[in-house]
């Protein structure tokens, strides 16, 4: 049940900045989060350790967020051929501004701090003519506000703390609680004595043969969760919170305790909050995971009208709540279908760009009335860099063309040879290769979708394994 209107990089700029006539510097700072958790307390682990190559070549899908005006910082420059590609489909592109000597491990964030040329040239935007230009990052932590302070360049964001509270997996389930939506069984917990008070409620649940779940209130793509079947296990995991807590001379915890609940489907929706508190609905659609990590968007969603009135009324009452709360901007809602039809309309609220913000612009120029798409990535192990060319002639055929037609649409080709990349630059022959081609498969029907996915797939396949296909 779609409610997205045209424009949604206009919309977006008009909500966060007051004029759609302002341009935005976009950064894909990817897993904020990370930034987010430092210092608080979790479950019991390592910690979160730096992204990944790929992880944090997924800043190029920023590229497909800005429009014609903007600019885009990026750590590598993309690859010309798929700049090729996109214009060839009629899209107008952003300014582009590379890091110079680009960290695989690092943010973009990080990265331009520690690039003074890119710093200058980013502060010199500021002294041009026309609207000051602000810095639209995936999301804000105190790096982002870092960068805002070195260049001049305005946030178009709340703060970082603003940002960071309202991501909390607490905060999601206290704003939950107060809005009367329905969520699983649980409890948030920021003290010792409020966890103490949660296992003992979980323990009765696992009595009953029940599981529960215990969440990281800053965890993300997986990490920060872990699913307990036993007493036994929670008793561990207890004291180990209680052990830590003690040894920090804290009482703090930063843990959600939940009820295990089947599930039919996973939802995303997103609105946007304005400055001024208004309230728009964009989208909702199937989210595709596994193992707690996101795979994926199907579109439209398939929900009864029954359901889609539920994600549509919960989603600008959670807006208001924010605006409330001093928040501005995209607000992404992680939501479910029990296997018996019902709706818990807030599992999570991410306090920044979701995956499927990157594809709106997309959604609006290529996914039209009636038509379906599917978001998802294909698994790639170059052995070497691979050119965009070489897996366009590889997928000779499926790549979308034209705005009504069938096929993929790329819109990341950076984490293709993120991973190569690095283990080349480490010279690390036993590093890992592992690549992403992120697009939209595009097509009038869900059995167009499938057969196109799944050619896709078999050629991919067939580079993989060093097979090149010719035109």
């Amino acid at each position: 049940m779609e409610t997205l209107l045209p424009g949604f990089n206009a919309r977006l700029k008009s909500a966060v900045a007051g004029a759609t006539s302002t341009p935005f510097v976009f950064l894909g700072n990817f897993e904020v989060e990370e930034q987010w958790a430092v210092g608080e307390p979790g479950l019991p682990r390592l910690g979160f350790t730096d992204g990944g190559a790929v992880v944090n070549s997924m800043d190029e899908f920023a590229l497909l967020l800005a429009g014609e005006g903007d600019h885009v910082v990026l750590k590598d420059r993309p690859d010309p051929g798929y700049l090729t590609y996109l214009e060839g489909l009629g899209l107008k592109l952003p300014a582009v501004h590379v890091v110079t000597a680009p960290e695989p491990r690092r943010t973009v964030t990080q990265d331009v701090l520690a690039d003074p040329a890119l710093r200058a040239a980013l502060a010199s935007l500021a002294g041009t003519d026309g609207p000051a230009p602000l810095l639209y990052a995936h999301g804000v932590s105190l790096v982002e506000e870092e960068l805002s302070r070195a260049t001049g360049l305005g946030l178009a964001h709340p703060t970082a703390a603003v940002c960071k509270a309202v991501n909390s997996k607490i905060y999601s389930r206290r704003l939950a609680d107060e809005l009367g939506l329905a969520q699983p069984r649980g409890w948030a917990c920021d003290t010792v004595a409020e966890f103490d008070a949660a296992v003992g409620a979980a323990r009765e649940l696992l009595a009953q043969g029940r599981k529960i779940v215990l969440k990281d209130a800053f965890g993300v793509s997986g990490k920060g969760i872990m699913v307990v079947e036993s007493e036994r296990r929670l008793d561990r995991v207890h004291r180990m919170v209680l052990s830590r807590a003690e040894k920090a001379g804290s009482d703090r915890v930063g843990l959600v305790v939940e009820e295990w609940v089947a599930k039919q489907t996973d939802l995303n929706y997103q609105v946007t909050v304005g400055r001024d508190g208004s309230v728009h609905f964009d989208f909702v659609k199937e989210a595709l995971t596994e193992g707690g990590t996101h795979k994926g968007h199907r579109m439209p969603a398939r929900l009864s009208a029954e359901q889609a009135a539920q994600i549509t009324d919960a989603g600008p009452r959670i807006g208001e709540r924010l605006a409330a709360d001093g928040y501005f901007g995209v607000a992404g809602m992680d939501a479910l279908l029990t296997p018996d039809g019902g709706v818990f309309p807030v599992i999570e609220i991410n306090a920044r760009n979701n995956m499927s913000t990157y594809q709106v612009l997309l959604q609006e120029a290529f996914v039209g009335e009636g038509r379906v798409a599917l978001a998802r990535h294909y698994p790639l192990k170059p052995v070497e860099p691979v050119a965009f060319d070489t897996l366009s002639r590889a997928l000779d055929g499926l790549l979308l063309d034209r705005p009504d037609g069938s096929g993929l649409l790329v819109n990341n080709f950076a984490t293709v040879n993120a991973a190569v990349r690095a283990a080349e630059a480490a010279a690390d022959a036993t590093a890992s290769t592992d690549g992403r081609l992120y697009g939209l498969v595009v097509a009038d029907t869900a059995e167009q979708v499938v057969a196109i996915d799944t050619e896709i797939t078999a050629r991919l396949a067939a580079v993989t394994e060093g097979v090149r296909h010719d035109s």
